[in-house]
């Protein structure tokens, strides 16, 4: 008994039923006509409770799962499909209340669907995870109640599930299918022509058809007396690092995501396109300790390498060190490489700071530093004042912006290239600078 009513659950018509009895009862007063007539009333109520009771308790006639995917995607929707099958020969409506992981922070959760006689679906809707870890979905609540609509029955699917979110592959793979489709444009990525040969002589040989005319060795070919080209050799793979800082600077939140979480996802578009480039990938984070090194490969398995160590990577409260990057690079990266340094300065004190260790670094490598627009401080500067207040708050927002651009000046005038980018546009931006140092030769 005690099962059956915690089971038993009454709908808003249940009490709008209830409330046309008060009144009618009321009316019946002062007129009596209208007793018996109400009890009629009150009796075709009770007789529809019963049977939808009936109804809805005849068997455990519906039945549903949840099917997740095998990973989220950070920062992106994800699909949470849930599988319906209804035995009952009469139509139903559901409602549906999932118990989401608490890193969601929502809790009113319902959705409503209906379910013809012996129909199965699937119905889905999506969640938007904005940080990586493990996920546990709860137990999956349905509602169900008949055409009349007095009463719901709630059955409990004991369906606890974890999914791990993982850093966003969705958008890696946005990007490789854009660059094996050559519409990378589309997406602001820049088609940059390179300068130059960048290819390695290898041996002069005859020529044969389709052998390109500019490769033509005129000397060898006056010896030979018949047509002689040189052959190269693609480029060299190039060694490439990913270095995040995961001090405090980069736990800064926009759009609900952290600065350190906006490169985790660039570092890992960017590494596979790196490697459909034939380049060598690596991977380092820091901040007063150098936490991840993974050496540069190019192996195509290797992204599943980054991909595992970038889920597990977690910033810090403390600050960052930048000599012990520098000592650390100094020590384990001994070949001229590309490092691609995300982190973020906020004053351009912060910079001088950590400028000699960083210009001990561009020593021996092409090195890029990475930072962030204060999104927050350009909406503010371009927007009209309306008092003195407003025009005091818009000159400090003009004057931080100013200072980014100062320290843009100031780390190209030391030979260190850079980036400084809105969060959202980060993987664009670091991909073309890439394309351009890639097409320029510095490396």
């Amino acid at each position: 008994m005690i099962r059956f009513l915690k089971s038993l659950y009454l709908t808003p018509h249940f009490f709008y039923a209830i409330a046309v009895l008060v009144v009618l009862f009321l009316l019946s007063y002062g007129w009596n006509e209208m007793y018996g007539i109400t009890w009629l009333v009150a009796l075709g109520i009770g007789v529809l409770i019963l049977f939808e009771v009936a109804m809805l308790y005849s068997s455990s006639a519906l039945s549903a799962k949840r099917i997740l995917p095998e990973k989220f995607s950070n920062s992106d929707q994800n699909e949470v499909m849930i599988q319906l099958t209804n035995k009952h020969p009469f139509t139903i409506s559901v409602g549906i209340v999932d118990e989401l992981p608490v890193q969601f922070q929502k809790r009113d959760f319902f959705q409503t669907t209906k379910l013809l006689g012996k129909e199965r679906t699937t119905y889905s809707y999506s969640v938007r995870p904005v940080e990586r870890g493990a996920y546990v979905f709860g137990n999956l609540n349905l509602y169900a109640s008949s055409v009349i609509g007095l009463l719901r029955r709630r059955y409990t699917f004991s369906n606890e599930q974890k999914v791990k979110v993982y850093p966003s592959f969705i958008q890696m793979k946005k990007y490789d299918f854009l660059a094996i489709d050559n519409r990378l444009s589309h997406i602001g990525l820049k088609k940059i022509r390179k300068i130059g040969h960048t290819m390695e002589f290898e041996q002069i040989k005859e020529y044969v058809s389709g052998d390109d005319v500019r490769t033509v060795n005129w000397k060898a070919t006056a010896k030979q007396a018949r047509l002689m080209v040189n052959q190269f050799q693609d480029e060299k793979m190039q060694p490439v690092y990913s270095i995040i800082d995961t001090s405090r600077v980069m736990k800064m939140p926009f759009n609900e995501l952290k600065l350190v979480d906006y490169a985790i996802n660039s570092a890992l578009a960017f590494s596979n396109i790196a490697l459909k480039k034939n380049d060598k990938v690596g991977l380092v984070n820091f901040s007063n300790t150098i936490g991840n090194f993974l050496p540069a490969q190019a192996k195509k398995t290797y992204l599943n390498n980054i991909l595992e160590t970038l889920y597990n990577m977690d910033s810090e409260f403390l600050d960052s060190d930048f000599g012990l990057l520098q000592a650390m690079v100094r020590r384990r990266i001994t070949h001229r490489s590309l490092l691609l340094l995300y982190t973020n300065f906020e004053h351009i004190s912060s910079l001088h700071r950590k400028l000699p260790y960083l210009q001990a670094i561009a020593k021996k490598h092409v090195l890029v530093v990475i930072f962030f627009e204060n999104t927050e401080l350009r909406k503010l500067s371009d927007v009209a004042p309306e008092n003195v207040s407003d025009i005091f708050d818009q000159t400090i927002a003009q004057q931080f912006q100013f200072d980014k651009k100062l320290m843009v000046r100031e780390l190209q005038q030391r030979g260190i290239q850079t980036v400084l980018t809105a969060p959202e546009d980060l993987t664009v931006n670091t991909i073309n600078k890439y394309l351009e140092i890639k097409a320029r030769g510095l490396l």
